[in-house]
C-alpha cells in the first residue's frame, strides 16, 4: 500500500514536510513508524521509539495499533506544539 506521512513542528525540520512510503497490507501506524526509523539516521533520531509523539490517521487521532488502508494519510508530531 502506499501511504503519505505528514510530519509537523520538530519533526519537519528534521524530516521536511511530507514524504510517501510504501508498506504492506495489513500494517499498522506502529509498524510504520519502524519502518520509517529504519530508512535513515534522521528518521531514527526524530521518529525513535522511545520517543513521545502523537499520531493521527487520516486528520483524526489515533493510536499506533491502528491498521492502515491504501492511501492513508498520517501524520506524526510532537505532543505539545507551539501556537
Amino acid at each position: 500500500m502506499k501511504i503519505r506521512v505528514r510530519y509537523f513542528a520538530s519533526l519537519r525540520e528534521a524530516l521536511g514536510p511530507q514524504e510517501t512510503a510504501e508498506v504492506p497490507d495489513g500494517t499498522t501506524v506502529g509498524a510504520l513508524r519502524l519502518h520509517l526509523v529504519a530508512l535513515s539516521e534522521r528518521h531514527e533520531q526524530a521518529l525513535a521509539p522511545e520517543r513521545a509523539l502523537r499520531c493521527a490517521l487520516n486528520q483524526r487521532m489515533c493510536q499506533e495499533d491502528e491498521a492502515l488502508s491504501e492511501a492513508a494519510e498520517v501524520a506524526f508530531f510532537p505532543p505539545v506544539t507551539g501556537g
